[in-house]
C-alpha cells in the first residue's frame, strides 16, 4: 500500500521508471483482485476517458476500471501518475500533428507481448507461451472500447449526419484493433532486432486508431457535452387542489383566468 502523500510534481512526460510503477501498483492491486487489469488496459481505458463527450468525475470510474474496493486515497502515487498521463494524453491530443512520426503525437503504452516472449531464450520459455497471446496494441483497444461500452449514453451518434459518420469511423477503427494479428511478421515492437511478431497491416491499423483518437477529442470539444432536456413540471389538474396550499381548487386560485 502506498502512502497518502504525493511526490512533488516533476515537469516532463512520464517516464519508464513511472510506468514500472503503475505496473507494481496494479499487480499489488491484484494480489486482492486478480480481475484488475494490465496498464496497458488502464492506458486505453483512461484515452477514451480523456476522448469523452463528458469529463466523468473518478468516482464514477474508478469501480468500473479497478473494482468497488479500491480506494484511491490509499494509492495516491497511482492516481497521481494517472493523473500526469491523463494531461499528458489530453495536450498530445490537443496539438496540430499532421504525421504520426511528429514528436508530440499521441503514442498509446502498449507492449509487443509476443516479441517479449520470443526474445527469451529457448531454455527460458514454457510450453504453451505464445498460445492465446494478445497481438500488439490489442489490450489497448479493449480498454478503450470497454470505457465506451460502460458509458453508451456519452458515444451516440449526433444528429449531424457528417458528425455522426464520423463517430462511427472512429470507432470502428479502433475496434479493428481488438482483433488479432493474421498477417505475415515483419517486424519486432519489443526489440530493434527481435524476432519479427507484428505484421504491416497492424502497425497501419494502430495508425488508424491513433488518429481516430484524434478524431474522437475534437469532435465531442467541437460538439461539447449533451444538454439535459428541460422537462416542465406537470400541470395540476383544474379540479385539484392548488398546489400553493391555499386549500381552492386550482381553477379558482392560481389557474383561474
Amino acid at each position: 500500500m502506498t502512502t497518502a502523500a504525493s511526490p512533488a510534481t516533476p515537469s516532463g512526460p512520464l517516464s519508464p521508471d513511472d510506468f514500472d510503477a503503475l505496473d507494481a501498483e496494479l499487480d499489488l492491486l491484484r494480489e486482492r483482485d486478480d480481475e484488475i487489469p494490465q496498464w496497458e488496459f488502464c492506458e486505453g481505458f483512461l484515452a477514451a476517458l480523456v476522448c469523452m463527450r463528458r469529463e466523468l468525475p473518478a468516482d464514477e470510474y474508478w469501480p468500473v476500471l479497478l473494482g468497488d474496493e479500491f480506494r484511491p486515497m490509499e494509492h495516491m502515487e497511482f492516481v497521481w501518475r494517472w493523473r500526469r498521463r491523463w494531461q499528458e494524453i489530453a495536450f498530445a491530443l490537443d496539438q496540430p500533428v499532421e504525421e504520426l512520426h511528429d514528436e508530440r503525437t499521441y503514442q498509446p503504452e502498449a507492449l509487443d507481448t509476443r516479441g517479449a516472449i520470443l526474445s527469451l531464450p529457448p531454455e527460458d520459455r514454457v510450453e504453451g507461451d505464445l498460445d492465446n497471446l494478445p497481438a500488439y496494441a490489442q489490450v489497448w483497444a479493449l480498454g478503450f472500447m470497454y470505457a465506451v461500452e460502460n458509458w453508451p449514453e456519452e458515444w451516440e451518434p449526433p444528429r449531424d449526419p457528417e458528425a455522426a459518420e464520423m463517430l462511427d469511423t472512429a470507432l470502428h477503427d479502433i475496434v479493428a484493433l481488438t482483433e488479432d494479428d493474421t498477417g505475415a511478421p515483419a517486424l519486432s515492437m519489443y526489440s530493434e532486432d527481435g524476432p519479427p511478431t507484428v505484421s504491416k497491416e497492424r502497425i497501419d491499423t494502430l495508425a488508424a486508431a491513433i488518429w481516430a483518437v484524434y478524431e474522437l477529442r475534437q469532435l465531442w470539444r467541437s460538439i461539447g457535452p449533451r444538454v439535459a432536456p428541460v422537462r416542465k413540471a406537470a400541470e395540476p389538474g383544474r379540479n385539484d387542489p392548488c398546489p400553493c396550499g391555499s386549500g381552492k381548487k386550482y381553477k379558482k386560485c392560481h389557474g383561474a383566468g
